[in-house]
């Protein structure tokens, strides 16, 4: 729920909207004394002054309003076409967006809501809430102070390099928020005794909370293991995961127990999030290097910049523990299994490889980042034998795209001193 709260454009919107009335209301009861400072500050006009004021501000917003929903849809179908459909939920998740919508619907409605306490007077001062249609102009001002705002924040927001650090940022939060001390090395094998546990819902696993099955693990001293990973797409009715006893003779459990536990612990939705899903981060930003490699765009050096911030990434991730998420129960009783993909630097390269390696810069990129995450790795990490056969695939990739002998010999004087780094 707060995941697609947070993705939603109305929902701080209709907050502000229903705060505006509480203001609304709030002001209309308070009454103005002649001379005192609440009189200099309240309006000064008449009624009839104070409704044409209100019914200006209100129709002046609704314009304004339908000019930020128009640039909004236009930044979206930028974001789409131009870098990657999968950016439209960063874009939606946009602060300061939903914060000027908000600011341009709560003076609508509280200036719309002051008409109804603002009557007729035919030209003469009657009693009316003077204070709060000194409110609604203040609220007019802040809101053409929130165009210029929103205008100036849309025009950097589209900025690739602005996509790129949001993307980075985001990514290197979930990698952070990764629990180091659970990581194991393998996803155990079921045992033929395993009781399969069957998905109810499809679509992409979103977040998993191993650590609210533990309980019931430890409980009845069973493995629970899951089959698929954070961001994998899942079917209803298929296989989802096993929970076995610690021998055959034990007392198999409960598959529809589990099952329940199991998936009320486990969101999935319809499409991936970045809350738990590393490789999403990833893949958006290889989505934006090959968009920009594509003939349409054929943009090579914004290619370069997504890999340059894939190596802080990769870099991020290179000195952490990646594997099988495994939680034990106090005493060894009871665990739960989460597969995590640790495979990220293959997949990054293969895409590359695949998409332009008959492009020299993107390919110098490349190795670059294969050599950045050899730097921050200690000499004996098993994980340098991973970067040795990347760099060596790439260079093979480029053997096989690059017609330029001058090209070719600059990717292999760079794989070759990756590669001496690696074996020093």
């Amino acid at each position: 729920m707060k995941e697609y709260a947070n993705g939603a454009l109305w929902v701080i919107p209709a907050a502000a909207s229903l705060a505006a009335l509480a203001v609304g209301f709030g002001m209309s009861q308070i009454s103005v004394r002649p001379g005192s400072m609440l009189d200099r500050l309240a309006f000064q006009g008449t009624a009839d002054d104070a409704r044409v004021l209100l019914i200006s501000v209100s129709t002046t917003v609704v314009t304004v309003i339908a000019l930020v929903l128009g640039l909004t849809v236009v930044a979206l179908q930028l974001a789409s076409t131009q870098f990657s459909p999968r950016l439209l939920r960063k874009f939606l998740r946009d602060r300061p967006t939903q914060i000027a919508l908000s600011v341009f619907m709560a003076t609508f409605v509280y200036s719309a809501a002051g008409l109804f306490t603002v009557g007729l007077a035919s030209g003469t001062r009657t009693d009316y809430p003077r204070l709060a249609v000194s409110v609604a102009i203040v609220l007019l001002f802040i809101s053409l102070g929130m165009v210029v705002y929103f205008a100036d924040h849309l025009a950097h927001a589209i900025q690739i390099d602005a996509v790129n650090r949001r993307i980075e940022r985001d990514t290197r939060r979930t990698i952070a928020e990764q629990d180091d001390g659970t990581i194991g090395d393998v996803v155990p094998r079921a045992p033929d005794w395993a009781v399969p546990i069957v998905g109810k819902t499809s679509g992409y696993i979103q977040t998993v909370h191993p650590q609210l099955l533990l309980p019931l693990a430890a409980e009845t001293d069973v493995t629970i293991c899951l089959r698929d990973r954070v961001g994998e797409h899942v079917v209803a009715g298929t296989v989802f995961g096993w929970a076995w006893a610690s021998s055959p003779d034990d007392p198999r459990p409960s598959a529809g127990s589990f099952e329940a536990a199991v998936l009320s612990d486990i969101r999935i939705g319809f499409e991936r999030t970045i809350e738990q899903d590393i490789g999403f981060g990833i893949r958006q930003q290889i989505d934006i290097a090959c968009k920009a490699l594509s003939p349409a765009i054929n943009d090579p050096y914004t290619a370069v910049q997504a890999i340059d911030h894939l190596t802080v990434l990769c870099c991020d991730l290179a000195v952490r523990p990646l594997g099988a998420k495994v939680l034990s129960g106090p005493g060894g009783r009871g665990r739960v299994v989460v597969p995590s993909f640790a495979d990220y630097i293959f997949f990054i390269g293969a895409l590359f490889g695949h998409y332009r390696s008959s492009d020299v810069t993107v390919m110098l990129a490349l190795v670059r980042l294969f050599r950045t995450c050899v730097e921050v790795l200690p000499a004996d990490s098993d994980r340098l034998d991973v970067l040795d056969q990347a760099a060596a695939a790439a260079l093979a990739d480029a053997e096989r795209s690059i017609p330029r002998p001058t090209d070719l010999e600059r990717i292999r004087r760079a794989v070759t001193s990756v590669r001496s780094k690696i074996n020093l």
